[in-house]
Formats: C-alpha cells, sequence, structure tokens
C-alpha cells in the first residue's frame, strides 16, 4: 500500500487549490474568453488653450421615455466608448413605456447616478421639455426635482413648461429645430416664442448637430445670438445597433472646453459657450473655437525635402509632413497658393503635402468644419 507523507498531502492540496477554477474539470466549460473586454476607449481629442476638452452627450433617452435600454446601459456605453460627461434626458411629456413603467421623471437619474460615479463620469442631471412642434422640443440640464415639470402637452403652457427649468436654475437647449422641415410648415425658423425665450434667458444654446443630421441654419442661429453650439447623439436604442463604431465613426456629442473636468466647471464653459459640436467626419461650431481645435489637432513640419536648387526657388517643391493629432477627421481644399490641391486628415494619420518654393503658407478651405450654415473653417497652413 502506497503511503503517502503528510507534508507532502497537505502541499498537494495546496496547489490542487490554488488552480484556476476553470482548470478544475468539475464538468463545465467555461468560454470566458469570448466575452467583451472590460476596457474603455480612448477618445484622443488634445486640450485647447489650457482648457480640458471633454467628450460630452447631453441627449439620452431610456425605459423611462421613448428609449429601449435601462439606465445603467446608458453609463456602460458611455464609459466604454471614452465619454467624460453624460446626461439622460427623458421626455417629461412622451411616455409610450408607461403602462409597463412606473414612471418618475427622477428614477432613470438615481437609478445610474451610483455607477456613473464608478465609472468616472460627470453625470448631469436633466429632462427632454416635449413640446409641439413648433416650437419643439427643449433639454433641461443641471435640473433639480423633475418632478413638478408639466406633463400637459397643450400649446398654452408651452412657456410655463420651460418656466420649470429656469426656476432651477437649468441650462436650456432648442433641440434638433429642424426635424420636421418637410411636415410642419413653418416649424425651422427662428420663431417668436423662440425669441421670447431667449431674451428672458431661458434659452443658452441649440442642437446644431442631433443624431444623424447637422442643422446648418441653427449654426447661423447660434452665431448671431450668442448661443452654444451643442451635438448630441439623442440616442434611443443601443448606440451599437444605432452607429457603426469603429475607424473613425463615433456617437454624435458636444466638446466642451472646461477647467476642469467637475459639473461646475462643464456648466461655467456651456454658459460661455466654449462648445463643438462633433458627428464623425464632421463638426461645427463659432469660428474661434472651431480654428483653435483645429490648431490643437494638426501641426505641419518643416520641410524635409526639396527637389530643386534652393528651396526658395519657385520652380522647386518642397516637401511637407502634415499630422492629425487627434482622433477627429479633416478634408480641406486648397483656396490660395501652389501645393497639393486636396488633403484627407485621417484620424491619427500624417500626410506628405508639397509646396512650390518662395511661399510662406497656403490656404485652405476645412470642408468637414462648419463655422456658419454656409461656410467652412479656413485655415493658413505655414510652410518653413
Amino acid at each position: 500500500m502506497l503511503k503517502i507523507k503528510p507534508l507532502f498531502f497537505f502541499l498537494l492540496l495546496g496547489l490542487l487549490g490554488a488552480l484556476p477554477a476553470d482548470a478544475q474539470d468539475d464538468g463545465v466549460l467555461r468560454m470566458n474568453e469570448f466575452r467583451n473586454p472590460e476596457k474603455r476607449a480612448i477618445l484622443d481629442i488634445p486640450n485647447v488653450e489650457g482648457y480640458q476638452t471633454l467628450k460630452c452627450d447631453f441627449h439620452i433617452h431610456t425605459m423611462f421615455s421613448d428609449g429601449h435600454v435601462w439606465p445603467n446601459v446608458r453609463v456602460q456605453e458611455a464609459w466604454k466608448e471614452g465619454l467624460d460627461v453624460m446626461s439622460i434626458t427623458d421626455h417629461i411629456e412622451y411616455l409610450p413605456h408607461e403602462e409597463y413603467v412606473d414612471i418618475n421623471h427622477n428614477h432613470a437619474y438615481e437609478l445610474a447616478n451610483d455607477m456613473a460615479a464608478r465609472r468616472n463620469i460627470v453625470f448631469i442631471k436633466g429632462s427632454e421639455i416635449t413640446r409641439q412642434t413648433p416650437p419643439g422640443h427643449f433639454n433641461a440640464i443641471f435640473i433639480g426635482d423633475a418632478s413638478g415639470y408639466i406633463e400637459d402637452n397643450d400649446s398654452d403652457k408651452d412657456k410655463a413648461a420651460v418656466m420649470k427649468a429656469k426656476e432651477q436654475d437649468a441650462f436650456i437647449f432648442w433641440n434638433h429645430p429642424g426635424w420636421k422641415v418637410n411636415s410642419v410648415e413653418g416649424s425651422y425658423e427662428w420663431i417668436d416664442f423662440v425669441d421670447e425665450l431667449k431674451n428672458e434667458d431661458m434659452l443658452h444654446g441649440i442642437e446644431v448637430i442631433n443624431g444623424f443630421s447637422l442643422h446648418k441654419k441653427a449654426l447661423d442661429w447660434c452665431v448671431d445670438n450668442d448661443l452654444a453650439v451643442m451635438g448630441t447623439s439623442d440616442i434611443h436604442n443601443l448606440v451599437e445597433h444605432d452607429y457603426d463604431l469603429g475607424g473613425h465613426v463615433h456617437r454624435s456629442m458636444t466638446l466642451v472646453f472646461a477647467e476642469e473636468r467637475t459639473p461646475a466647471s462643464v456648466r461655467e464653459a456651456l454658459d460661455e459657450g466654449r462648445t463643438v459640436a462633433w458627428s464623425s467626419k464632421y463638426i461645427a461650431g463659432k469660428e474661434e473655437h472651431v480654428q483653435r481645435l483645429f490648431n490643437a489637432c494638426v501641426e505641419t513640419a518643416p520641410s524635409h525635402y526639396t527637389r530643386g536648387d534652393s528651396k526658395e526657388d519657385e520652380e522647386a517643391v518642397n516637401y511637407y509632413e502634415i499630422k492629425n493629432k487627434s482622433d477627429l477627421y479633416f478634408e480641406m481644399k486648397l483656396k490660395s497658393g501652389d501645393g497639393t490641391q486636396n488633403i484627407t486628415l485621417y484620424p491619427q494619420s500624417s500626410q506628405v503635402i508639397t509646396a512650390h518654393g518662395g511661399q510662406k503658407s497656403l490656404t485652405y478651405e476645412v470642408v468637414t468644419a462648419y463655422v456658419r450654415s454656409d461656410e467652412h473653417l479656413m485655415v493658413d497652413i505655414e510652410l518653413e
């Protein structure tokens, strides 16, 4: 009969106990290698002139209005996609799931708040004030208790509905103003009601980008009335269901240039209008902010090669490397100078461009960067 020494026996038990659970054959093959890894994407947008560039989505829906997912899923999506700031803004007046969900206008925030804190997401409380079009819908963020907001959709109560948010010192922006341009006459106009809201400090921004649409006239209204340019997903389904994520495709969002990564700094930046709306290939905003963002993302190195006798010779051709240090995307067309006609700067990439000698700069139109409804950003590429 085989005798096992006590010390060896206990060592053997210890080694067996130290094996991973899935290495012990208990009759179940655990295939955890097929699970999605727990990791967060890094959206690389440079900071701009001392401000942190925060990636924000202020228009998101859940089961507590007409969305298709639970609030905690929204936090998981935002974290995975690399967002810094989010706001769930379920409808106040439109509640198609109320037969199946106990509707409380504070529940979505309450259910997601702890997870957002654990995931290091700046979570701003919000709601969507959903009036008939026109005037349409308004998001209110940085709100308090939403239980007293007006659910009656009667047009006579439009101003009172927005006033509820004003009383809580909310940041209020007009949503997707052109969404019914082809079905409701006069809905895509700067109407008297909107002008009244603006004059009474009840309108602070406008959605220029909503999901998969860029509302060009809204950009002009923001510029002309000193309102914040907003970009949002207005997501109802799973983000990965609606967006072909990967490459240079991301959910639509607002880039906020804030002093710190805190709710107070986000609010200050919104109040000051330091924003740019972003939707994958396209950005839109006030010229000064779009220009500063471009400058932070793109740099051109001194000429690394000259074909000719001297780089100052007009017959010579100089070669330069132009680099995009961000996850943004820029398409550029030459407007002035003698050089490369078209440049596409993919995210995190560089291109080689050429220019004839004797020039100090080339001027390009960035056709994927809007500064007005009919104007793109113009940039000078300095040549050294």
